[in-house]
């Protein structure tokens, strides 16, 4: 079953039985209940402001102790806990001393971390960290992708479900989606471990795996592109740029006849939806149809 529709169905407490197994069965389910159980310790964002949510801690902290209390605190907790899952937009939510951000489609926010490290994130992105022992542990976990300016300092980590990357000082953008995996060094000197071996990648220095292919290139830029609304490819499988695409503008492709596998170097703008469907269309020889505010189709061109 659909993920987003089973956590839809759970946020709003309308799981079937067979609807509650297969949610028990995601891989993430432990991470969903830990947010309802501990949603009475919400707490607003550090670089953005969420209305209602001290409303919402002072109810917790003055509720009654009878029996009747559940009645109305469970569904407190549901509704933090939708606020937590689904607007991100740069919340933090302390777990033990975790602290987590994420950004939403068409989204990007900044973060400084404990000793002033600073970290933008892309669209659909997540961060984790823990900011009682970061004097102990420059350790962050990433979801997505990231541009990092680290401070001088101990080993700073960025650990992936693809791979690791150490620094002690330097500026570098991670980028981990499924199938894909990228780092770039535009400061100073990265370490990238993957799949059990470990490579430095010096200033100037790009390190991608797509689909289980590792590949290393050069690039001139000071900075990623997409810190200036701008994603480029290189190569990579056109299913990579439509999903990015669908990042930046949360919109939805339908594909008519379309193989995602051809390969696609270039570009798009995030600032001009036209723009950006021109400049990813054209060069395959693609139409598109615009149906909604939130869909579009991707034809073959008629000759």
């Amino acid at each position: 079953m659909d993920k987003e529709y089973l956590l839809k169905k759970w946020l709003a407490d309308d799981l079937t039985p067979s609807e509650a197994k297969a949610f028990e069965a995601l891989d993430d389910y432990k991470a969903h209940i830990k947010i309802l159980d501990d949603a009475q310790f919400f707490k607003a964002s550090e670089v953005s402001e969420i209305v209602g949510l001290e409303e919402f801690y002072e109810k917790i902290n003055s509720a009654p102790t009878h029996s009747d209390t559940t009645i109305w605190y469970k569904p407190l907790l549901r509704v933090a806990a939708i606020v937590a899952i689904i607007l991100g937009v740069g919340s933090f939510f302390f777990f033990d001393g975790d602290a987590n951000v994420g950004s939403l489609a068409s989204e990007k926010i900044s973060v400084t971390l404990p000793d002033e490290s600073a970290v933008v994130l892309n669209a659909k992105s997540n961060i984790i960290y823990n900011k009682r022992d970061w004097n102990e542990k420059r350790e962050v976990v990433l979801d997505g992708e990231a541009f990092f300016k680290v401070t001088n300092g101990s080993t700073f980590d960025v650990i992936t479900n693809a791979g690791k990357v150490s620094v002690l000082g330097t500026q570098f953008n991670v980028k981990n989606r499924k199938g894909y995996f990228e780092v770039q060094c535009f400061e100073g000197l990265v370490n990238v471990q993957y799949n059990g071996d470990a490579k430095n990648l010096p200033a100037g220095s790009t390190f991608k795996v797509v689909n289980g292919v590792a590949t290393s290139d050069a690039t001139s830029d000071n900075e990623p592109k997409w810190i200036n609304n701008i994603s480029d490819f290189k190569s990579v499988p056109f299913h990579e740029v439509i999903q990015e695409f669908e990042r930046q503008y949360d919109v939805i492709f339908s594909l008519e006849n379309i193989n995602t596998s051809r390969i696609f170097t270039g570009g798009f703008v995030h600032t001009n939806i036209e723009d950006g469907l021109k400049s990813i269309t054209l060069p395959l020889d693609l139409e598109y149809k615009i149906d909604s505010k939130k869909h579009i189709t991707l034809y073959k061109s008629k000759l």
